[in-house]
């Protein structure tokens, strides 16, 4: 029995994406179907290496044409291509394909701790990734990235940015003097921003994380103004102060028409492991209740654990001190969970784009 491409595409189409809720064949997702006697091989492209549902997503197409009468094998070759933010006519980082701002409303929620090792994890997916700190008063992303002595220098009319643990860097931090305060008012605050993102070379990244200093002041503002960002993350921890204040970051953001990726909880509950007991650092509003009443999803959890702060401190972020913890672990799911939500953004925009596009019909 001969076995047709038709039939191999046609069975494809009963698998779906869960987040897009549409059929891998018309998103395009599949590639390069070859078919020799009764072995079939294709490749699937997701639009993110981060994906989470990635081996789910393999074992529904092996399923689909394996039941297939004549078929005795199926190669599937997962891939990915992140498709991108929409991108505008004088974009300051056109090669940037998605800008994810981290936000808090309070100071002091492990914000940059969190930025830095979702930077990691999703390097560690395969994706090109850059951490810009954004931070102009406080900027520690180099100590914690280890990298506070480095000075990056220049190429053309564009800045280098520091390599480190696969991520690209940039800081104002790296072009003050050690100690040095930055005394700045607004505009001073926005043209720094701005400086960042048009006078770095940061070539083609997938995802470009930037770390917003605490509350609703400039830098956050002129972020959301000189770049479309495909959405921003909100951190905080399971305190009611902290959660009040997050929600003001959120209704900033909202009102400057950048989505909201979702929420994540930073310093949640551990097991004790002398007592095998849950302990809470804090007792308020926790992540997932915010993300309720934001009306936002809930991204995922990092319990607290001092050696997530001592790490950072050292220079080398947990995620490479310890990569096999119950942390670790949660900035990975996290990660996969922003890319997720970047790419539900960057289809669903380019889905209305071509909708209004479109000729009306007569």
């Amino acid at each position: 029995m001969t076995i047709t491409e038709a039939e191999v595409l046609n069975a494809l189409k009963t698998v779906q994406d869960p987040d897009l809720r549409r059929d891998i064949v018309t998103l395009g997702f599949v590639k390069d179907v070859v078919i020799s006697e009764s072995s079939v091989a294709f490749t699937v492209e997701l639009t993110t290496p981060a994906c989470p549902v990635k081996e789910e997503l393999q074992a529904q197409c092996e399923a689909a044409v394996s039941a297939l009468p004549g078929v005795t094998s199926v190669q599937v070759t997962m891939t990915a291509r992140v498709r991108a933010r929409q991108i505008q006519e004088g974009d300051l980082v056109p090669d940037v394909k998605h800008i994810i701002a981290v936000a808090s409303g309070k100071g002091g929620v492990g914000k940059s701790t969190v930025t830095v090792n979702l930077a990691i994890a999703l390097a560690e997916t395969g994706a090109r990734v850059g951490l810009m700190d954004a931070d102009v008063y406080g900027p520690c992303i180099p100590l914690m990235m280890g990298a506070q002595d480095e000075r990056p220098y220049t190429k053309g009319n564009k800045i280098i940015p520091i390599q480190r643990f696969g991520v690209q860097l940039m800081s104002l931090g790296f072009l003050l003097e050690e100690g040095q305060a930055v005394l700045w008012r607004g505009p001073m605050v926005a043209g720094t921003v701005k400086q960042l993102l048009a006078d770095v070379d940061w070539g083609t990244l997938d995802y470009l994380l930037v770390d917003l200093p605490p509350g609703t002041g400039d830098a956050p503002m002129s972020l959301a103004q000189l770049v479309p960002l495909t959405g921003v993350l909100i951190v905080s921890t399971p305190h009611n102060v902290a959660a009040n204040i997050a929600g003001k970051a959120v209704q900033l953001f909202q009102r400057l028409n950048s989505p909201i990726l979702g929420v994540v909880e930073n310093m949640g509950p551990y097991i004790d492991e002398d007592t095998g007991k849950e302990v809470r650092m804090f007792h308020g509003t926790d992540g997932d209740e915010l993300a309720k009443v934001l009306k936002v999803p809930f991204l995922g959890r990092i319990p607290f654990d001092p050696r997530i702060s001592k790490a950072g401190d050292a220079g080398v972020p947990s995620m490479i001190t310890h990569p096999h913890t119950e942390q670790a672990e949660g900035f990975r799911h996290i990660a996969g969970q922003v890319a997720q939500q970047s790419s539900i953004i960057a289809m669903t925009r380019r889905d209305l784009t071509r909708l209004s596009e479109a000729p009306a019909r007569p």
